[in-house]
């Protein structure tokens, strides 16, 4: 019922919707808005649609009826009833059609494409041909047409003719059911998400799928057209592939489609029509005549990659078998495929630049190699993957003879006949590349005979031409002959190389050019490739010629290229032999011989064996041999870490043998993208020779043997052994050998390595007798008698006629100048003299070959300057002279030998010592070297070869005679001492220069960089006691000058202010705390340091007066100003005028310069204020040191009054000097690098308290922290580099300068109740109604001692330090006492109390603890401190039972951070070394240190701290006016005034929380995890590795006065510094200040490597090593210093 009656209406209700909706969007602006309403509007009933899919397969089946009904579409849409609206509707249809392009067939004509013609496709019916291909283009009616054209200008597009039958593929849609017109609607409307939903839900319905799949078919030009005119085709193109991905992936539905609904045809159409749309006219070779058609790069249709998804798509189906096979059957196919990829044939031309810069660089190039890529060679490879058997020969043979067809039309359109034109380069060609390959995969893998398949020699030579114009064109952009034609040609080089490409471009280049090289004349050949390359003219043994195509500073680059290229092609094996394990190997060894690599980037260099169409899958065929040759050829190092900071990723490197035996230069150079890489291998190469012991020079590249050649490719070898490159080998060896000039060390190693080829591949032995008829008299035609290279080496040449420059020193004058060392008498038998033309021989070959007739063959030269495209008149001057030579290839080599070892006579056959040498000649000791080693090699190879080699070179060897002339020799052998002589002294002078530089950048480095090692000494310039300077004398790093700070000209050390909470942060535990992974894990920060200071201040707050609180404890826990320094200084006036010019730098840099941020001038680490350096002097300090003899009560009175003395201080703070307004401005700095309420903690705002707390707890923050970087104790004693370039002395004198403003009262000045008895107590406590003052054993002693130390006057005298030290230390552990009485319980207490007062009246009882405890025990008895203690007994009391050694042990260790930080103190102020100790004689070195200890304490019995005690007064009676005080407190408040009294000073080192070994824990815990300020999922989820907090990482629901949650989470947590793991990145982010920057991952997968981004899905695992280095950067406060990339985040993090 509902099926027949509710559901078609309620579809047909959709579609009038959708008609009505859609309004032609008027001129071509698409009005999406609208479209967007209409889909809005009809989002219920698509919803609805969408979940009758999901009821199950009945209702699926129910719907598919319902859509492919054609009975029920006619009568509901015709229109034809009397109902005006469907009327309406129906005509809007019509008219979308119509101006969609599309006719509505009427129904009486046949529609083609539902009844296509049995078996044959309809493209084949009519048998296309020619090369412009009779594909129809719309006509110029349809409006896509129009509108593109105009923007092209000048450049008009190029109209195909238009053909009649395939018009059905594009204009024709006609719809019979509900299905294709909802399909038409959503294509429309640009595929909107729900209705994709929709079509593709209903995929499991087989009828429906197969129906669904037609009718995509059959729309498949409309969506063609759509896209092209969709403004956003990237959305859209994705949601085409959703589905076409779902119908084509199927082999058996893709095999019905293309036989029912010919797809491959529609496919084929479909793109070509698409790129006809934006064609334009070839300007290759000859531009006015060009009839070749290609593809305009610059057009949004190459650009955006808009053709992608039916390029997929068609990629798609031709990986099935069955439908690629009918691919390859259909000529017709063929052919049009062949038009289609000659649109891509030469496109993206590049003409060389010659006179001025380009003015505008295109960026068209990576259009153009991504089209090659996806259009072209993804096919390509696509049907190669289905060739590969032997019975698949008539494929390859199909495409072969498509792909010539297609060639020659292509050269007949561009006008070719044999010269390229000049300064013109395009590095597409797939149409050779698809015949390069073919044959490749056919000789391979089909066995079909090569020369089967390939054409005439002509065909050849032209298909040879442009491949090698490509390579030649690399030699010249990498010789910057194209430089201005800007960066982009360098970029087009690289990416013809790159990884991805390589195969595809420049590998099918190089094989087709080994194929042309193995069927044509070799002499042709060779001599095309130096003409090529523009290198003929210097190919002449004269000193000095003239070269009319090239200047004289690309000579020698452009020679190393050619000779390069000649290497590469005659020893790659890639298409000529090597199986694919093989590559594979050769690869990957060439990749980590560059460099080391890591597994991903291994994987994504060697994108090799592409058979697998679709690189995008990620799919690696034959991964399993990856893995396999990778064991076989790399070692994997462990991610290590660098001290500079870098992270290092696990990275794989060769294995030594691999570069013994396996290095490949010429693999190396072939795949390398930048010649950098080049060096970096053999430098790899060097430092590996060097580490064995094999080589300790500097060694040449070495000779690799390579796999043996696939018969059919035997004919490349011809090319070792022409006369041609014999000719060129020997003149280039005697250039070298004369010192001409342009030749390089380079030169001569190819040159080497090409006569080793060719001795290593030369013919069958050749006979003795045949060698000796080839005496002199056979040798007056040419240069050497044969073309075997082993019997030409030993061929003497004489004389050579040569063609030089007037100027040249070779032409002899009659002036005195014909006597110089390079003239040689003009010889007059010219009949033995030899001459030479490259040019002319090619010419002369290639008329051979054209003619093939021999009459012509012997035609006259054509001279050289007919070569056609030299410019008219360039020929210069020639004359011809005469060189006498008198040598032959060997002899040639052995001086070479001597050259090169700088000895005369140093080449001894090594046969003659050991005969043994040439039965097995595979001598290792060869292997690896440098240039004499190869000659040697090569020398034996040649006396393995011939007997007769062996003869001469034993008799050059016996004669060793200097060379013809000898007048030339003696010169220019003087020449080559004096050079030696020149570059010895050259040599020596740089090594001293190069040693002292070494010396100074070693200084300069420990000086600067290291940020965490602790052996370089560097002592800071600042003051150490030397008695005969007077002042501190300083470096400016600015304008260089040393001298002392003044008042007038401070000097300021460099330092970087930074809030930091990382005390906050320590904790009392040792465990440490984990993130959070489950709900039940959670992290309270109740038992940080920060939060116990906190509540601790805030308590006091409560009973006591305000301003005895801020005195009684230190702030910056959270948020205190820690101060770092590089060590080095500046003048203050040099700084200000560094900050003005670096505010007018334009330049972007890394720092806020408004901020005062910049960097240090000499080292560049990170600063933000400069600390004036106090003037003093060394000598006074070491006044202060000594110990004056004065009673501790002498000293206390001094003190004292030194105290209440107002700025006494040497430099008068009334007058303003310079260094006084600087110190103030350092003060402000230091105030506003923390915010504001880790500044004020007073209840009154503003008041002096505050600041007086500040200050000191700024100096408490620096020496807290020093020892947290020390490790938390003093046990190593000794400098730390944290001791090295400290600042403290200079903050102390900053701070105390400011501290002495505030005066405190005397009445209140702790240093009277510490020493002085008041006399009566009882007076405390008359006025009630103000608050009582802080009892003294509730105030923290650290911080008395800094209040104490900063209110004297600089520079402080030792003595007086003790002194405070002395007095403070008593207080300190009476305090522990108190502290240990109450954790006791009542027993314990009674019997202490009791075993005390029995010694109370020993001598010594001021200085033993039991008496102490038994004396405060019974003191605080008195009050209610120990009553009411029935409830939280159990809470307070440890349940240990005291013995006297764990009582002492809670005494010491209850004292010990004060005298660690008081060692510190005495270590800065008075630059004493601090010992080293055990761990459990801390105590008593530091106590000792301190001078608490008296000297001559004896240490044998076990140590006791109350005999560090020395009572300024009677111990008893300041005790217990102390306990009175307390006592006073708790009567009111007892449970507060115990709290108060318990102190937890074992903290422990500050940590990040710990991580869970899988990165997958936390990922499944957090990306899920929804935020609690918005309740949303975030998208950027983060959470913070010190508290772990959950944020949303630039998420605008947390937003708070614009600023974003990860930046104001960093200012709580880390006042200002944030350290957060992003869930879905797996990488850390650090936010300083205004600044962050990308860390790293701490997470790394099995290879050692990180995924950021999680882009390849693999299992990470945490690298401890790397978080503990994030943690040291944390603690140590150097995130500014190591991490260079820093950017601005604005607050929208």
């Amino acid at each position: 019922m509902m099926s027949e009656f509710v559901l078609p209406r309620f579809i047909f209700c959709l579609i009038q919707y959708l008609r009505e909706g859609y309004n032609e969007p008027a001129a071509d602006v698409p009005s999406e808005k609208d479209l967007n309403k209409v889909l809005q509007l009809l989002e219920p009933q698509i919803s609805f649609l969408e979940d009758l899919t999901k009821m199950g397969g009945a209702m699926r089946s129910v719907l598919t009826q319902v859509l492919t009904n054609q009975q029920n579409y006619k009568d509901l849409t015709s229109g034809l009833g009397e109902n005006a609206c469907a009327k309406k509707s129906h005509e809007k249809y019509l008219i979308a059609l119509k101006s969609s392009g599309l006719t509505y067939p009427e129904d009486k004509l046949v529609y083609g494409l539902q009844e296509p013609s049995a078996g044959t496709s309809t493209l084949a019916v009519q048998g296309f041909a020619g090369a412009t291909g009779t594909l129809g283009q719309l006509d110029s009616s349809d409006e896509e047409d129009q509108d593109g054209s105009q923007g092209l200008g000048k450049r008009k597009r190029v109209k195909l003719s238009s053909s009649t039958k395939d018009q059905s593929i594009m204009d024709v849609l006609k719809h019979k059911s509900f299905l294709e017109e909802l399909l038409f609607w959503t294509i429309k409307y640009e595929f909107p998400q729900k209705m994709v939903t929709f079509l593709l839900n209903m995929l499991p319905d087989q009828e429906y799928k197969v129906a669904f799949t037609k009718t995509f078919v059959q729309h498949y030009a409309f969506i063609m057209k759509t896209l092209k005119k969709s403004h956003e085709s990237d959305t859209m193109s994705n949601r085409i592939v959703h589905i076409s991905v779902q119908l084509f992936s199927n082999e058996e539905l893709a095999r019905q489609v293309t036989e029912e609904c010919q797809l491959l045809d529609i496919m084929v159409t479909v793109l070509l029509y698409m790129m006809e749309s934006c064609l334009i006219k070839s300007e290759l070779q000859d531009e006015e005549n060009s009839l070749h058609v290609v593809v305009n790069c610059g057009e949004a249709l190459l650009k955006n990659n808009t053709y992608w998804p039916l390029v997929s798509d068609f990629i798609n189906i031709l990986s099935h078998q069955s439908v690629a096979k009918r691919f390859l059957e259909d000529h017709g196919l063929l052919v049009t495929w062949m038009n289609f990829v000659s649109f891509f044939q030469g496109m993206n031309l590049n003409k060389r630049e010659l006179n001025e810069h380009v003015e505008f660089e295109s960026q068209t190039y990576y259009a153009a190699f991504a089209a090659e890529l996806e259009a072209c060679a993804q096919p390509m490879w696509g049907l190669l993957s289905h060739c590969k058997v032997r019975e698949t020969q008539e494929y390859t043979r199909n495409v072969v003879r498509y792909c010539l067809e297609a060639l020659q039309d292509w050269f007949d359109a561009i006008n070719f006949v044999d010269e390229p034109a000049p300064n013109q380069v395009t590095f597409h060609l797939p149409l050779h590349r698809y015949y390069a390959m073919f044959l490749s995969k056919a000789v391979k893998c089909q066995e079909l005979d090569l020369d089967s398949v390939l054409p005439d020699q002509e065909m050849l030579m032209k298909l040879m031409i442009h491949p090698l114009q490509i390579q030649a064109s690399l030699a010249e952009i990498h010789s910057n002959m194209w430089v201005r034609n800007g960066l982009q040609i360098k970029g087009q080089a690289m990416t013809y190389v790159q990884s991805h490409f390589c195969n595809s471009m420049i590998d099918p280049d190089i094989y087709l050019l080994q194929v042309c090289a193995s069927r044509l004349d070799p002499d042709y050949f060779i001599s095309s490739v130096f003409e090529r390359f523009k290198v003929v003219d210097l190919l002449t043994m004269a000193s000095q010629h003239q070269n009319t195509v090239l200047d004289a500073e690309h000579e020698r680059s452009m020679l190393e290229g050619a000779l390069t290229f000649l290497v590469i092609l005659l020893s790659l094996r890639l298409h000529l032999g090597m199986s694919d394990d093989e590559i594979l190997r050769a690869e990957m060894v060439a990749q980590l011989c560059m460099n080391d690599r890591t597994h991903s980037s291994l994987l994504d260099l060697i994108h090799h064996i592409p058979e697998n169409p679709n690189p995008k899958s990620g799919i690696i065929p034959g991964s399993y041999s990856f893995e396999s040759v990778l064991s076989a050829v790399a070692d994997f190092k462990a991610p290590v870490f660098e001290p500079g900071g870098s992270m290092q990723q696990g990275m794989y490197t060769p294995k030594a043998e691999v570069w013994d035996q396996e290095f490949d230069p010429v693999m190396v150079i072939l795949r390398t993208v930048y010649r950098r890489d080049v060096q970096s291998a053999m430098d790899r190469y060097t430092a590996f020779l060097k580490q064995s012991g094999k080589f300790p020079g500097n060694p040449w590249p070495p000779y690799k043997k390579r796999t043996t050649l696939h018969p059919s490719y035997k004919g490349l070898m011809r090319l070792l052994h022409c006369k041609t490159l014999h000719i060129v080998l020997f003149t280039l060896l005697y250039k070298i050998l004369m010192d001409h000039q342009n030749l390089s060390e380079h030169v001569l190693c190819m040159v080497l390595y090409l006569i080793e080829l060719g001795l290593e591949n030369s013919a069958e032995e050749e006979s003795d007798e045949e060698a000796s008829v080839c005496g002199p008299e056979r040798c007056h035609d040419s240069w050497f008698p044969g073309s075997n290279l082993v019997s030409n080496m030993r061929h003497f040449i004489n004389y050579v006629r040569v063609r030089v420059p007037e100027t040249a020193p070779e032409v002899k004058r009659d002036s005195p100048a014909s006597t110089s060392s390079d003239s040689l008498s003009s010889l007059h038998n010219s009949g033995t003299a030899q001459v030479f033309s490259l040019v002319a021989e090619r010419r002369k070959k290639f008329q051979e070959i054209i003619n093939r007739s021999s009459s012509e063959a012997n035609q006259v030269v054509r001279p050289k300057t007919s070569n056609k495209w030299s410019a008219p008149g360039s020929a210069p001057q020639l004359t011809t002279a005469i060189l006498e030579i008198k040598e032959s290839i060997l002899s040639l080599l052995i001086k070479l030998h001597h050259k090169l070892s700088g000895k005369q006579n140093s080449y001894y056959p090594p046969w003659l010592d050991d005969i043994e040498i040439l039965i097995q000649p595979e001598i290792p000791k060869y292997n690896h070297g440098d240039g004499i080693t190869a000659v040697e090699r090569i020398l034996l190879k040649a006396a393995l070869q011939s007997r007769m080699n062996k003869r001469i070179i034993e008799e050059i060897c016996r004669k060793v005679t200097p060379p013809v002339p000898p007048k030339k020799i003696t010169a220019a052998e003087k020449k080559t001492l004096d050079k030696e002589e020149r570059r010895q002294k050259a040599r020596e002078r740089q090594q001293k220069l190069l040693a002292e530089f070494a010396s100074r950048q070693k200084s300069f480095m420990e000086t600067a960089m290291d940020v965490d090692s602790p052996e370089n000494d560097i002592p800071m310039e600042i003051a150490t006691a030397e008695p005969q300077v007077s002042e501190a004398v300083y470096d400016c790093v600015i304008c260089g000058q040393s001298g002392p700070s003044s008042e007038d000209r401070p000097t300021g050390l460099v330092v970087l202010l930074q809030a930091s909470s990382v005390l906050g942060q320590c904790r009392d535990n040792i465990e440490p705390k984990k993130l959070p992974i489950t709900e039940e894990e959670q992290i309270y920060p109740w038992d940080t340091c920060a939060a116990v200071h906190d509540v601790r201040l805030s308590l006091l707050q409560r009973y006591f007066k305000d301003s005895s609180c801020l005195l009684a404890v230190s702030i910056g826990w959270e948020g205190g100003v820690y101060v770092q320094t590089c060590g080095h200084t500046l003048h203050i006036d040099c700084h200000k005028s560094y900050m003005e010019s670096l505010r007018n730098d334009q330049v972007l840099q890394g720092f806020s310069v408004d901020k005062g941020e910049f960097t240090c001038p000499l080292c560049r680490q990170f600063a933000n204020s400069v600390l004036p350096c106090y003037p003093g002097s060394n000598v006074e300090s070491n006044l202060w040191q000594r110990p004056s003899n004065k009673s501790i009560q002498d000293l206390i009175k001094e003190v004292e009054e030194l105290q209440g003395r107002p700025g006494a201080f040497p430099v008068s703070i009334s007058s303003e000097t310079n260094l006084s307004k600087e110190m103030e401005s350092v003060m402000k700095d230091i105030k506003n690098t923390t915010q504001k309420k880790y500044r004020d903690y007073s209840k009154t705002p503003g008041s002096p308290d505050n600041d007086f707390l500040f200050m000191y707890s700024v100096a408490r923050t620096n020496l807290e922290l020093e020892l947290i970087h020390r490790g938390g104790n003093l046990c190593s004693g000794g400098v730390s580099t944290a001791g090295k370039r400290s600042c403290l002395n200079q903050l102390f004198h900053v701070l105390a300068l400011h501290m002495r403003l505030y005066s405190i009262d005397s009445e209140y000045n702790p240093w009277r109740k510490l020493t002085q008895l008041v006399e009566e107590m009882n007076s405390q406590q008359g006025n009630e109604e103000q608050q009582p003052e802080v009892p003294i054993l509730y105030h923290d002693v650290t911080s008395l001692l800094l209040i104490q130390i900063l209110m004297m006057p600089q520079p402080l005298r030792k003595d007086h330090f003790t002194c405070i030290v002395k007095v403070l230390f008593t207080l300190l552990y009476t305090q522990a006492l108190v502290a240990l009485s109450v954790k006791c319980n009542e027993e314990d207490r009674l019997a202490w109390k009791h075993t005390g007062a029995l010694k109370k009246n020993a001598c010594d009882a001021e200085k033993s603890y039991e008496v102490l405890l038994s004396f405060v025990i019974s003191e605080l008895s008195k009050g209610k401190l120990y009553h009411e203690e029935g409830t939280q007994e159990c809470a307070m009391v440890s349940p240990i039972a005291w013995s006297p050694e764990s009582m002492e042990k809670y005494l010491q260790d209850f004292c010990l951070p004060f005298l660690r930080i008081t060692s510190l103190l005495q270590h800065h102020l008075f630059g004493e070394d601090l010992p080293s100790c055990q761990e459990e004689e801390e105590f008593s070195v530091l106590s000792s240190c301190l001078g608490l200890l008296p000297t001559f304490y004896q240490t044998e019995h076990p140590f006791i701290s109350a005999s560090c005690l020395d009572w300024p007064v009677p111990a008893f009676d300041i005790i217990s006016q102390w306990c009175f005080e307390i006592n006073s407190f708790t009567e009111r408040h007892a449970e507060q005034g115990k709290a108060l009294l318990i102190q937890e000073s074992r903290w422990k080192l500050p940590h990040l929380l710990q991580l869970p070994e899988n990165y997958n824990t936390i990922f499944q815990y957090y990306h899920r995890k929804t935020c609690s300020v918005c309740t949303k999922v975030p998208k950027d989820p983060a959470v913070c590795l010190v508290c772990g907090t959950f944020v949303c990482l630039k998420g605008l629901c947390c937003k708070q006065q614009s600023y974003c949650e990860c930046v104001l989470h960093s200012q709580n947590c880390g006042a200002g510094t944030g350290i957060f793991l992003l869930i879905n990145a797996s990488v850390i982010i650090i936010i300083r200040g205004h600044r962050f920057c990308l860390w790293g991952s701490v997470y790394l997968d099995a290879h050692g490597e990180e995924d950021r981004d999680l882009r390849r899905g693999k299992p990470l695992y945490i690298c401890k090593e790397r978080y503990k280095v994030l943690e040291q950067q944390w603690i140590s406060h150097t995130f500014d210093h190591i991490n260079k990339r820093w950017g601005p985040h604005y607050n929208g993090l």
